[in-house]
């Protein structure tokens, strides 16, 4: 960690260092939120915590601050554990390996934490300092902000006092956030029959490797293959191979970059099923170059499975799987650029006669989420299925009245000579939620740089990080 914690500033990378080390995937932020209780108490600060594990730590205004706003930092304790199929590691035991390459800090093998511990850490980093002029802070951890937003949907209404919120979770330095998507959660069940598979077969591992993946809400934009939509169209094509299994994909809110079935083909047919394989990689790989330069696709013989799907349910559940909506659904028509409406098919769960599919579906409207919704649904109850949706929340409406973005446009101008850019997210930012348990609110995101997060590419800029402390401090200096 030593590379790390010399960088600038020297306070931040420290904390992002012992963040790193702690372990905090979604769902097992235990440690972590430990971490944050015992660092206040060592330095001497309130804190509270609600029953869903979100901790305020508070730290006193600074002298001649004492009649400013209370101003609440926010940012989410949890990381998306995604990793190298190829890596041993566990992240509920295991410390991130950051290191810096370049103008970069990565992991070695997983995704860095960043995606909030960049947040977390300038968070720890003004509580710790003894010399920044600031009014009275909360500082709010959030749990489970990746797999569900659990902790700002079950925020306790007696957490927070002050009247101004700047979240930490923005990926783009230079940008102010000012709305964000809504989403919820879909998630689509089958059942089927099972039957032995045929004689004279043989066994066959189907896998699809190398895809970037990334954040199924800010890299949608960038059309990235999606594993589970590639396998499923081999199997379309590929209509001898009986399916036993398929395990592909992952996190509802990370784009696809593996996927694995295993299936039987007919003896006679095993030339020309490896041949097709073959003949896919080339297809993807051409159709793909574009956005993705790393597809690896084939097929390896193993012992043929005992039992498979019926060839009804297989062929009604890969037709399903084809004609299932992924990707951009339809872009903004005011705001140039972004996405109004998306759906990642982020995972495929097939064996012993049941099925599960896991979507999430983005919108920066209440009706666009709900028309995707039954365009899932429909496509499911065609295929003989039945669909749950969960989470729901609604996006957070820019404010243009905000006296927060006029302190902060001011303020950049000021420290970097350019006007910063003012944007609405095509992801999932706590603020929405949490302005509708805190309607006082006036709102805010921003961020360092980061690029793929949710992948094991994930890396921020280092010099973009000193920036985003600078505005951040500034900031508070002048509220």
């Amino acid at each position: 960690m030593k590379e790390i914690t010399e960088l600038e500033p020297k306070a931040l990378w420290k904390q992002f260092a012992k963040v790193c080390s702690i372990p905090h995937p979604s769902k097992h932020e235990e440690k972590i939120r430990q971490y944050v209780i015992g660092f206040a108490e060592e330095h001497g600060l309130e804190y509270r915590h609600d029953t869903v594990g979100n901790v305020v730590v508070c730290k006193p205004a600074a002298a001649g601050y004492e009649g400013h706003p209370t101003v609440v930092l926010q940012a989410h304790m949890d990381m998306v554990p995604q990793k190298n199929s190829d890596l041993k590691f566990n992240f509920e035991t295991d410390p991130i390996q950051p290191y810096v390459d370049g103008e970069w800090v990565k992991a070695r093998g997983t995704t860095l934490g960043a995606d909030d511990g960049m947040g977390v850490s300038a968070m720890l980093a003004i509580l710790e300092g003894k010399d920044i002029p600031h009014p009275a802070l909360e500082c709010l951890f959030t749990v489970d902000e990746e797999t569900g937003l659990t902790g700002a949907n079950q925020l306790g209404t007696d957490m927070l006092k002050g009247s101004i919120l700047i979240n930490l979770d923005s990926e783009d330095e230079g940008e102010l956030y000012v709305g964000c998507a809504g989403a919820v959660n879909v998630t689509a069940h089958f059942e089927y029959k099972e039957e032995a598979a045929p004689d004279d077969c043989v066994g066959y591992e189907v896998s699809l490797s190398g895809l970037k993946g990334g954040h199924s809400g800010l890299e949608i934009i960038l059309q990235r293959g999606n594993a589970n939509k590639l396998l499923a169209r081999f199997l379309r094509e590929n209509p001898c191979a009986s399916v036993s299994t398929i395990d592909a994909g992952g996190l509802r809110n990370a784009i696809p970059r593996e996927a694995k079935a295993v299936v039987a083909v007919p003896e006679d047919q095993a030339a020309a099923f490896e041949q097709a394989a073959t003949a896919f990689e080339k297809t993807i790989r051409r159709e793909l170059s574009h956005v993705e330069n790393g597809i690896r696709f084939g097929v390896k013989r193993i012992d043929v499975p005992a039992i498979v799907a019926s060839r009804d349910f297989r062929s009604r559940f890969i037709a399903a799987l084809t004609a299932m909506p992924n990707g951009i659904m339809r872009m903004s028509d005011t705001v140039p650029g972004l996405v109004e409406t998306s759906t990642n098919l982020s995972r495929i769960e097939m064996a012993c006669g049941k099925a599960q599919l896991l979507f999430m579906v983005r919108c920066m409207v209440n009706y666009g989420k709900k028309q995707v919704v039954a365009m899932i649904d429909s496509v499911v109850t065609l295929a003989g299925g039945r669909i749950e949706a969960q989470g729901d929340y609604d996006g957070w409406a820019p404010n243009p009245d905000s006296k927060i973005l006029h302190v902060m446009k001011e303020g950049y101008e000021r420290l970097f000579g350019k006007t910063p850019e003012v944007k609405a997210i095509h992801a999932g930012l706590e603020c929405g939620i949490i302005g509708a348990k805190y309607p006082q609110l006036d709102m805010i995101s921003i961020g360092p740089t980061m690029r793929f997060p949710h992948s094991p590419d994930e890396k921020v800029d280092i010099a973009s990080v000193a920036k985003f402390y600078d505005f951040l401090l500034d900031t508070l200096k002048n509220l």
